[in-house]
């Protein structure tokens, strides 16, 4: 938000923006606030769920199940980790920059997805591994989403 601010001041007071800070921001920031936000995100349930009726099934088949989904979701982060370790690699060995004013390298930002997708992944694996011993055990060994919120509390007016 400083890099945003500076620009725009820059910009609109003085007449002279920050030439950089376009590419510097779609190309490096934005792609850090998301891609290391995945993880964190999934660990406090942020991503979209459909869950309407994960509440209301077997405690043995709710694990099970959501050990295959996250089963499923290890392979496919593992998968775009692995072609953004590939894709960081290249453009690492080949020195590739983008076409503008300042020619940032774009090995960063690969880095920064394939390091975002390998934690990740990490995680999913981490769920996959604890809903398979919570479904085989009966136990709740690793966290369930929690149910749905169906309604909104009113609030109190208060005088």
């Amino acid at each position: 938000m400083l890099v945003v601010v500076a620009d725009v001041t820059m910009r609109y007071i003085f007449g002279a923006p920050l030439s950089w800070s376009y590419g510097m921001i779609g190309l490096y920031l934005m792609v850090a606030v998301f891609f290391f936000a995945l993880s964190d995100t999934l660990h406090n349930h942020g991503h979209i769920a459909i869950d309407i009726f994960q509440h209301r099934l077997p405690h043995r088949l709710r694990h099970l199940s959501l050990a295959l989904g996250y089963g499923l979701s290890t392979i496919v982060m593992a998968l775009i980790a692995w072609q953004a370790w590939l894709r960081f690699k290249t453009a690492w060995l080949h020195d590739d920059r983008i076409a503008a004013i300042i020619p940032w390298p774009t090995w960063i930002a690969y880095a920064i997805v394939a390091t975002g997708c390998a934690v990740m992944t990490l995680r999913c694996l981490y769920r996959t591994f604890g809903h398979t011993a919570s479904g085989l055990t009966g136990r709740n060994l690793v966290e369930v989403p929690p149910p749905p919120v169906t309604e909104i509390p009113a609030r109190e007016h208060v005088e």
